[in-house]
């Protein structure tokens, strides 16, 4: 099933649809090194091959997982010796590019810049951390995404109605919500299971929703707890709980709960947003956060998802303030940009006479010795006395403690 022509390939329009960055760089017949970055059975292997067949040029492929720099080596050595007179540069296409080494990636360079090769490189991992920059400067990054829904019901008529054996069968595709959600956005999952399915089937073939579920029983998610998914949904379940959306919140918490990510690092996550969202708006969200994750670790599964769910909604629910998370970012700024300052003499402990002779504490007022245990004083190093790290923010709870600080500070 695997498409000869760009009119053949299913999905990623943005890329090789009318007009199309893509196509219009392979219907120019002048192709540079690129890399194309997306979830697996989006396409990446297909694309390389129809750029190749396109142009009529040479094509190597190389997998990152069983190559070694030897390997490498001698496919440049073919290439170098397969070039024509004015024919454009052979195709080198590296499925998993990102598992490549340091070394195994330096020793492509020089071919790129020479125009040895031109290097197509597929990657489910964003190239930015796994690709070299000297590499990565010399090629350009195109992003796949998963197909869509009326993608993936093209890609399963063409097959029932074009492949050799599935057109014998007469298949119905009455129900496709579990076909589709088995799938999830990844073609070459589809065929599996379309080939799956038909197999377990005698005579004509119906596919239901109950029978892809009852042949595949697994889970249908996909979740790489080391990989690109993984980081997008914690990002999406933060940026949620941020965004005092609940509903948003608790399905992203789902979605890693479903997929098996460890109960740990989602707690840790929460106890971080508690303290950089919700902050002094309501200190209490550290606390559930912090007994959330101490519940978790006591209890274990599946029971932990409850206090996960109860402080994720808690958290997205509350007042927002990251004005504690501004102040300490605010205070570092001024570490570096001053150095090691020296600590006021009054501020000092002096627990020798050589320290109190030296005026080590010397004018120190202790604070609970005064009405109302306070009493002015410098607290910051002499060159930057009068500098303000901690701005409150306009909620109830820091509002409350503005008014005391100013009252106490004489501020206006």
């Amino acid at each position: 099933m695997r498409p000869h022509t760009l009119e053949d390939y299913v999905g990623q329009r943005h890329l090789v649809g009318e007009g199309a960055v893509l196509r219009r760089m392979i219907e120019s017949g002048r192709v540079s090194s690129f890399i194309l970055w997306g979830p697996p059975g989006t396409g990446k292997t297909t694309l390389a091959q129809i750029v190749a067949e396109k142009l009529e040029l040479p094509f190597y492929t190389l997998s990152a997982v069983s190559a070694g720099v030897k390997d490498v080596r001698d496919v440049l050595d073919k290439a170098r010796n397969s070039r024509f007179f004015n024919q454009g540069s052979p195709i080198l296409f590296i499925d998993e590019i990102h598992r490549f080494n340091k070394a195994q990636q330096d020793s492509l360079l020089n071919a790129v810049e020479t125009g040895v090769v031109t290097l197509i490189g597929a990657t489910t991992e964003n190239p930015s951390f796994e690709v070299i920059r000297p590499l990565l400067s010399r090629m350009q990054v195109y992003v796949l995404n998963s197909l869509d829904k009326d993608d993936l019901l093209a890609l399963a008529d063409r097959a029932i109605h074009s492949d050799s054996y599935l057109k014998e069968r007469n298949i119905e595709l009455k129900e496709t919500t579990a076909l589709l959600r088995y799938s999830g956005g990844d073609a070459r999952k589809l065929l599996n299971i379309l080939e799956l399915v038909v197999e377990a089937e005698s005579g004509d073939v119906t596919v239901t929703d109950s029978i892809v579920n009852q042949r595949l029983q697994q889970n249908p998610l996909a979740y790489d707890k080391d990989g690109e998914m993984h980081y997008d949904i914690i990002s999406a379940f933060i940026k949620s709980i941020r965004g005092s959306d609940p509903d948003g919140a608790l399905y992203w918490l789902a979605r890693m709960v479903e997929g098996g990510e460890d109960p740990a690092f989602i707690a840790r996550r929460l106890v971080i947003s508690a303290s950089e969202d919700i902050g002094l708006a309501n200190p209490n969200a550290l606390l559930l956060a912090n007994a959330a994750f101490d519940a978790v670790m006591k209890v274990g599964w599946p029971e932990g998802r409850i206090p996960l769910a109860e402080a994720t909604v808690y958290l997205a629910t509350s007042p927002k303030s990251n004005s504690a998370y501004l102040g300490i970012g605010a205070a570092l700024a001024k570490v570096q940009e001053t150095g090691n300052l020296p600590v006021p003499l009054h501020l000092r402990n002096a627990p020798t006479k050589l320290m109190k002779d030296l005026g080590y504490s010397d004018g120190y007022k202790y604070a609970h010795d005064y009405e109302g245990h306070f009493v002015e004083q410098q607290f910051l190093p002499d060159d930057i006395r009068d500098a303000r790290f901690w701005t409150a923010q306009p909620n109830p709870q820091e509002m409350k403690i503005k008014e005391r600080m100013d009252k106490l500070w004489h501020r206006d």
